[in-house]
């Protein structure tokens, strides 16, 4: 048993592990056909390949369907308030930095009630990695439309665009049909310096939109690397992520090749800056 002692400061030496030993052994408690499940086989993969032991790993969730993640991982979890997963996510970064903190949420989550919370957290550029699962309903409550549904809405979100606009530094989108991709999307944002964000598509097995259905089969997505793109263009990202509800892309939109210093960072040496009271008074 991995002992999970909260005093425990000094991170282990990462090896490869097995998915496995990311699973708690709870049965998830989802709909038939759900694509969360494919999520969570791809956390677990990701995580086995950056080798991190369960009790170094901090899981904040929100509301929703997909908030459950937590649950079903070996890793310190916090099932918080609706829309409100970022902050309590960057205020674990900010008391535990040894820490590997990831956060999920749905579209409703994290764009509606939550949605003024992204922009900060780009801004600040704390490290964690946020992931969306996007299946544009609120499934959890009966299948109402969320920001990001595209039928009858005259201005859905975009979440890559919104990611990129705010000026993100690694906008990722996936597919729940794809775990073994999703796993390397998410190993690639957990290993990037710095606030990540991952669109997931997972369509909706109960209220899910026809539409995005008809995009969810492996030979309709566009693999961004297939298309050539090239990750450290901004503006060719953007270009690309206009193509949201219509497209889809799959892969790395943009990962910016000289990352900003973290807010852990530049914390830090704000931290090790002497006090005025420690320098010497002027002659």
């Amino acid at each position: 048993m991995i002992s999970l002692d909260p005093d425990q400061r000094t991170p282990a030496k990462p090896c490869r592990r097995t998915a496995k030993e990311y699973a708690n052994g709870l049965m998830p408690k989802w709909c038939p056909g759900c694509g969360d499940f494919g999520v969570l086989n791809a956390i677990y993969k990701a995580l086995s390949a950056i080798g991190r032991p369960p009790h170094e790993i901090a899981f904040v969730s929100g509301v929703g369907c997909s908030s459950r993640i937590p649950e079903y991982t070996r890793a310190y979890g916090f099932n918080s308030l609706h829309g409100r997963a970022l902050p309590i996510a960057q205020g674990i970064k900010m008391a535990r930095p040894d820490l590997l903190v990831l956060v999920a949420g749905g579209d409703g989550d994290g764009f509606s009630i939550g949605g003024g919370h992204i922009s900060h957290a780009i801004r600040r550029n704390t490290d964690l990695t946020y992931l969306v699962i996007d299946n544009q309903v609120m499934g959890q409550t009966g299948g109402q439309a969320s920001p990001t549904a595209k039928n009858g809405s005259g201005t859905p979100v975009n979440p890559v665009l919104y990611a990129l606009a705010y000026g993100a530094q690694f906008v990722a989108q996936g597919v729940a049909g794809d775990p073994g991709g999703l796993a390397t999307l998410i190993e690639e944002a957990i290993r990037f310096p710095g606030f990540a964000f991952i669109n997931i598509q997972s369509p909706c097995a109960a209220f899910g939109d026809p539409l995005m259905k008809a995009l969810a089969p492996r030979t309709k997505i566009r693999k961004l690397e297939a298309e050539g793109h090239n990750s450290s263009n901004r503006l060719m990202a953007i270009e690309l992520a206009e193509a949201y509800g219509n497209i889809l892309y799959t892969g790395v939109f943009y990962r910016n090749p000289n990352p900003t210093p973290t807010f852990g960072a530049l914390t830090e040496k704000l931290r090790r800056k002497p006090a005025i009271s420690d320098l010497e008074a002027p002659a």
